[in-house]
């Protein structure tokens, strides 16, 4: 056999061989590499929310998911509407003024924190240490409620009270009120949580 078929045989082995290193190569590359993209999951936490509150009746709330919060949608009666101007002096923050355009849209700093006056939108998270608020809706007297209580909702971890626009009471640890996500109508009855490019 000369040398020149060896070479040859050598060259065509060598050849061989990278184009499979390179295929392999490839083959484990490419899984490890989408391992950085987002995945579904994580691409739909940042994504808009629509909602469709036509049988949200008064009084009622509906809790959805958005970028892994709480939001909390509320149809608030005449008399929870009625009762948030009389709380006003109770209130820490009552117009919305701190932090505002980190908190609450600038359609949503009036007395009701809401583009529809009867439908109220906030992110259930207290602002203090980051626990979830429960419901106190019914007005009067209750354990851990003052004898006036308005109705609103009740931090149970240390004491913060928030009332049916989601503005936090004085001498509260919580210091400041629930958030306003962004939000927009795109019908009379459904609401996109996330954006607010027509508000």
């Amino acid at each position: 056999m000369s040398d020149t078929s060896i070479d040859n045989s050598k060259r065509t082995w060598l050849i061989a061989s990278t184009c499979a290193g390179f295929a392999g190569g490839a083959a484990v590359a490419v899984p490890f590499v989408s391992t950085f993209q987002p995945s579904e999951r994580a691409r739909a936490a940042g994504a808009s929310v629509e909602v469709d509150i036509a049988d949200l009746r008064p009084g009622e709330k509906l809790t959805v998911e958005w970028r892994g919060k709480p939001v909390w949608i509320i149809r608030r009666t005449p008399e929870q509407l009625a009762a948030l101007d009389s709380i006003k002096e109770q209130l820490a923050d009552p117009e919305s003024a701190r932090k505002p355009s980190e908190l609450t849209p600038a359609y949503a700093r009036n007395g009701h924190r809401s583009i529809k006056p009867e439908v109220m939108v906030a992110v259930g998270i207290c602002t203090h240490l980051g626990c979830s608020p429960s419901d106190k809706f019914t007005p009067g007297p209750q354990p851990s409620l003052p004898n006036d209580w308005a109705g609103g909702f009740l931090c149970a971890c240390h004491g913060s009270t928030f009332d049916m626009a989601g503005r936090v009471y004085k001498n509260k640890p919580a210091p400041d009120n629930l958030e306003v996500p962004p939000h927009m109508y795109v019908s009379d009855t459904r609401l996109l949580i996330g954006e607010d490019k027509k508000a």
